[in-house]
């Protein structure tokens, strides 16, 4: 029954894509986001550029919340083919390429710029090949998404207040393995169900940016804001390498081009707005915790970094040390 589902998914993203005609191409951009987010206005920047610039011969239309699918579902579609882009992440790509989800690892970056060192490496160029193999054609990673943070129906200062709490997480192992090391009950919800999760207590806490909190209005059934930055989040444009082949060449390096542009520009909306939803979150009635123990929660996760058996060996070392040099 599953395979049938997600074959009409398929059919379904497919349909009325097949090009009018002779150079013409139709892209569907999903993501799982509110319409709001820094996220979803830069992939519409993206799609109004990559219009203009190849004068309508590439047509992108964006569609947020899910619309389209999980976003496990948008990029089996992409692996398969399909003429469709999708906001991931490398928890969901680590499906794929394992050593992607060191990259979502718990407290791995100090501050956000440090991505950029890993981005110039020799191994994320590797990385960057393996994904292409595994059928996934990055278009932009300098993205980023913002620190994750936890809004709950208490404080969360050090990890004892996070034992035996029942909070949202995607449906990956990295988050999985985060919330377990903290002393919490991770509990897998998609995106566009979390809101019903929160009200009808199925959980108690949910994680996320404070673009997606907010933009999600979260903070209607949880009125506690702890600013625990459990991972630096940067998250990647990508699409199907298999349909990014297909393509012209001219219109692949549209696509490139436009999407480090869309990065920058997602990254500089991030940043702009972070405060600015902080004041918004204590308008709306929310405690926001800001002294909290990021000593003590690092400490407590370094134990995932051991969780993954399929990673290259010294692979955690490895990126580290791009860090810090």
């Amino acid at each position: 029954m599953k395979r049938i589902l997600f074959a009409g998914l398929l059919a379904a993203f497919c349909a009325g894509t097949a090009p009018a005609m002779a150079q013409s191409y139709v892209i569907k951009f999903a993501h799982s986001l509110s319409s709001t987010e820094p996220a979803h206005l830069a992939a519409e920047y993206f799609a109004k550029n990559v219009g203009e610039r190849t004068k309508g011969e590439v047509a992108i239309s964006v569609f947020p919340s899910e619309q389209l699918g999980s976003g496990k579902d948008v990029n089996e579609m992409m692996r398969q083919g399909a003429p469709v882009m999708n906001i991931t992440d490398p928890g969901y790509l680590s499906d794929f390429v394992p050593d992607v989800g060191v990259l979502n690892g718990p407290y791995l970056l100090k501050q956000a710029d440090d991505f950029k060192k890993i981005l110039k490496s020799d191994w994320y160029k590797d990385l960057d090949k393996k994904l292409q193999k595994a059928g996934f054609r990055v278009v932009s990673f300098n993205n980023l998404f913002g620190p994750r943070h936890i809004l709950s129906d208490k404080p969360v200062r050090s990890p004892a207040d996070m034992q035996g709490v029942t909070i949202r997480v995607p449906p990956n192992q990295m988050w999985i393995e985060t919330f377990k090391a903290m002393g919490a009950r991770p509990t897998t919800v998609n995106w566009s169900e979390v809101y019903t999760a929160l009200q009808q207590n199925v959980v108690s806490a949910v994680e996320a940016p404070l673009a997606s909190l907010y933009g999600s209005k979260l903070h209607e059934t949880r009125k506690v804001l702890s600013l625990d930055q459990h991972f630096i989040s940067w998250i990647t444009f990508a699409m199907s390498e298999q349909y990014f082949q297909m393509l012209p060449k001219n219109i692949q390096q549209v696509l490139l081009e436009e999407g480090e542009k869309a990065g920058e520009y997602m990254t500089k909306l991030t940043l702009d707005r972070e405060q600015d939803y902080i004041a918004k979150f204590k308008e709306a009635g929310v405690t926001v915790v800001d002294d909290v123990d990021l000593a003590a929660f690092a400490k407590q996760t370094e134990s995932v970094y051991s969780a993954f058996p399929k990673w290259t060996p010294g692979l955690h070392k490895q990126v580290q040390t791009i860090l810090d040099n």
